[in-house]
């Protein structure tokens, strides 16, 4: 069974249209997959075996037929559980929306229906994706293959964990400070934030939506711009989406070196807070990057010190307004409606018992950084603070093709060890919130390992430049794995299947 769960989407794809594999046979190996090891990940909140394998033998037989299919037609795919399904739950991890099924398929979902891939279940996720870690979700925590006691990073950690633990070759996420790119770092995976407006947010639960971006989470490069390539583009359903064609990101993903490619270092992510083991890697990456070609400087974006405490008032006051419509009386969970009790009464019984710790704290902190008499002092210098992370990225971005830094400060920590501490908690996000505050491309690519634990390269380009991004990311896995003997996955040591999922 594993000699088909390695293999990567885009070599599925091409052994189901030569006739080696048939798509009802690699859907049923990723479903034993996940009911062998999902009781102790808990990556998927919800699977349909079933319905699956229905769609694979309907992708067959339209392949018998001899109709022309796209290139990961009958591929299986995991769906971060916020977005909108019409025949899985989408709960967002949170108890106000559990059972909740959708009356519509967002655009992503639509898309990979069109191009034939297999949905096979929704993966965990922190409640309405605002965490570093998968411990919010109302239904457990999910575990990190490579460790099952640490985190498997946030909030899209069921899908980098379900990718990583060879339970899907593919998935989808969304990124709002992080959390394509995060989670890929510490599980070994690929996670691409597309430039905003590039792949459609409509029928995606929105948590902040200037910042939300939904994205690929792939094994490798080339899946991952195959993945982008099918759900980007335009949707006039999303008022933000981009009116462009999708660039070319096959084609940069099998580029062969960079020659003529100007690498700009971030002066600002790296030294103090930064794990040794994680600089270690990255220094090695950028080796590899310039022995590629690639033209190494350094460059200094130094409104990017200020990018967290920015975006935590940022994201929690869009959060705010957009979870206010979850009262009990127009959305989600309704409590205490026995009749001797008020509306306003249902409302704040609804919120307290649906709403976990963590998204009440941020509801609270963004309605006060937007009540009157401190919405000037708070949400709008941040809205400023923005602004100079926008220009500090036009000017590096004048100057080089890209910039690089570690995706993460460290690797993953343990569950558990930073539940009490919600400051060290967002530090985890500290590389890739920037990118999330001007909205260009960023991506995530495994450079190793670090005490046993996998680190992250993250590489940023201008808006509409994703291709950048494919380009340098093909060219550092394909060094890598010479040197490694083969993908970073290869490394990771057997599950230990007797650890039980935490609550």
């Amino acid at each position: 069974m594993m000699s088909i769960l390695k293999r990567s989407a885009a070599d599925l794809g091409r052994a189901m249209a030569a006739g080696e594999l048939t798509s009802e046979e690699i859907t049923r190996a990723f479903l034993e997959q996940i009911e062998a090891l999902n009781p102790t990940l808990n990556v998927f909140l919800a699977v349909d075996a079933e319905s699956a394998l229905a769609q694979a033998r309907a992708i067959d037989a339209r392949r018998a037929a001899g109709e022309d299919l796209g290139p990961l037609a009958g591929v299986p795919i995991g769906v971060k559980d916020n977005f909108c399904t019409t025949d899985f739950p989408t709960t967002c991890g949170s108890k106000m929306l559990d059972g909740w099924i959708p009356p519509y398929d967002s655009t992503v979902v639509t898309r990979l229906r069109e191009a034939g891939l297999i949905i096979v279940g929704k993966t965990n996720m922190d409640e309405f994706a605002m965490g570093s870690s998968t411990e919010t979700s109302y239904f457990g925590a999910t575990r990190n293959p490579w460790d099952t006691d640490r985190i498997p990073g946030g909030s899209g950690g069921g899908s980098s964990a379900a990718v990583s633990s060879y339970m899907v070759p593919i998935a989808v996420g969304s990124d709002t400070g992080g959390s394509i790119r995060q989670p890929g770092s510490v599980t070994g995976t690929i996670g691409v934030k597309p430039t905003y407006g590039g792949v459609s947010r409509y029928g995606l639960v929105a948590m902040a939506s200037s910042l939300d971006q939904p994205g690929p989470v792939a094994r490798t490069t080339e899946d991952a711009a195959l993945l982008q390539q099918i759900i980007g583009g335009y949707d006039p359903h999303d008022s933000a989406s981009i009116n462009q064609p999708v660039p070319d990101l096959l084609t940069a993903s099998q580029a062969d070196d960079l020659a003529g490619v100007r690498i700009g270092i971030v002066t600002e992510f790296q030294g103090e807070g930064y794990e040794p083991g994680v600089l270690e890697r990255f220094r090695e990456a950028v080796e590899v990057l310039r022995a590629a070609g690639a033209e190494i400087v350094e460059v200094s974006c130094p409104a990017f010190a200020y990018a967290l405490p920015a975006y935590y008032l940022i994201q929690p006051a869009e959060l705010s307004s957009n979870l206010a419509r979850f009262d009990g009386m127009r959305y989600g969970l309704r409590a205490g409606d026995d009749g001797s009790t008020s509306a306003e009464q249902v409302m704040n019984l609804s919120r307290e018992e649906g709403f976990g710790r963590e998204a009440k704290r941020r509801i609270i902190i963004g309605t006060y950084a937007l009540s009157a008499g401190y919405y000037d002092a708070y949400y709008g210098s941040a809205q400023k603070v923005r602004s100079l992370i926008q220009q500090d990225f036009d000017n590096a971005f004048g100057q080089v093709d890209v910039l690089i830094s570690p995706t993460t400060p460290t690797v993953a920590f343990k569950i558990g060890e930073r539940t009490a501490d919600p400051m060290s908690m967002y530090l985890a996000d500290l590389c890739t919130i920037p990118s999330n505050m001007a909205g260009n491309a960023s991506a995530s690519f495994p450079a190793g390992l670090s005490e046993g634990l996998p680190v992250g390269l993250q590489v940023m380009a201008p808006p509409m430049e994703d291709a950048r991004l494919y380009r340098v990311g093909g060219v550092l896995e394909r060094a890598l794995e010479a040197q490694w003997g083969g993908p970073l996955l290869d490394q990771m040591n057997q599950i230990d299947g007797s650890k039980a999922v935490s609550a």
